[in-house]
């Protein structure tokens, strides 16, 4: 059966309709070539949350996804283009993207001085979590630790991957997916200190012919990248940070990572819940960041505001970049 879902545009009202076996990649263009938006954000429900569904990767077929689009409406909001008839007032402080990548030092959390580590008999060993540096690179450390021999140039090898793949599909990876174009992402995606998200956990997911499990440590969720290959790694997202978990062998010390193992078998449900048991855990200590609302400053003025999107409207401003909790 068709999907049929509605818009609310700034041009108006729309109505889409999409194939049963459509991808959240056809999805985001269907939206962008209605609307005539090349860059957007979407909001759905009572009230208005945001929806962001390349989170699930792009690939991804809408029916194996929690979305329920059929009959639903999505409110869609116009993004900074440099074109400012596409942009309504309110809108244009709050949603454009920075022109350069934003550098967000956390705040650091004394709870977390003993890692939490959840046994797991039945495998034999540990499940642990391996903190990554903040240094913006941490989800690329994170997956890297995971999957490459050495992780020790992996932000500079997978964010190069990425831009490479992104360069040889232009149609999957549109200006509607990317929020710009691909050019200017893959020029964005090269700096050191531009953060990667759920596009580069689904692009290098397939590169790597691995599913990604990123559970989120505040609401527990997991997100799921390139679900069903034979082999899984697991990231801990904290809002704006990622770890990597791990599993240590009965018989070595924790706090020892030379026998680490990070690549699990997909069909390993028991460790996962031991993953997201773990990450309970991290919660319970705080171990997260609340990016809509947390308290944020500007590390070259001084400048103070609460959360993400603030902080976007303030880079775009005055140009800064670095920025701190407060």
């Amino acid at each position: 059966m068709p999907i049929r879902i509605r818009l609310r545009a700034p041009s108006g009202t729309h109505t889409i309709t999409i194939p049963d076996n459509a991808a959240v990649s056809d999805l985001l263009t269907s939206i962008s070539e209605t609307t005539s938006l090349p860059l957007f954000e979407l909001k759905w429900g009572y009230p208005p949350q945001p929806l962001d569904p390349s989170l699930y990767g792009l690939p991804t077929l809408l029916s194996d996804t929690d979305l329920k689009l059929n009959g639903s409406q999505l409110i869609v909001i116009a993004k900074e283009t440099g074109d400012q008839s596409m942009v309504s007032q309110t809108d244009q402080s709050s949603s454009q993207l920075p022109s350069a990548p934003l550098s967000l030092e956390r705040k650091q959390n004394p709870q977390l001085k003993d890692t939490p580590e959840v046994p797991l008999s039945s495998h034999g060993g540990t499940v642990v979590v391996r903190v990554m540096p903040d240094d913006n690179s941490c989800m690329f450390r994170a997956l890297g630790s995971a999957v490459l021999s050495s992780s020790l140039d992996s932000m500079t090898e997978l964010r190069s991957m990425v831009a490479q793949a992104i360069q040889r599909d232009p149609e999957m990876y549109n200006e509607a997916i990317l929020q710009r174009t691909p050019d200017e992402y893959c020029k964005w995606i090269q700096y050191s200190d531009s953060w990667g998200g759920g596009i580069e956990l689904s692009i290098l997911s397939q590169e790597f012919d691995v599913e990604i499990c990123s559970i989120d440590v505040q609401s527990l969720r997991v997100d799921r990248f390139n679900e069903g290959k034979p082999k899984r790694c697991i990231l801990v997202y904290s809002g704006i940070h990622y770890d990597t978990i791990a599993f240590v062998p009965d018989g070595t010390s924790t706090l020892d990572t030379e026998n680490d193992v990070k690549l699990f078998d997909s069909t390993d449900d028991v460790l996962l819940e031991a993953a997201r048991q773990l990450c309970g855990e991290l919660k319970k200590k705080n171990y997260y960041t609340d990016t809509k609302r947390f308290a944020i400053k500007c590390n070259l003025c001084g400048w103070k505001g609460k959360g993400e999107m603030e902080a976007v409207a303030h880079a775009q401003g005055t140009g800064h970049s670095d920025f701190g909790e407060a």
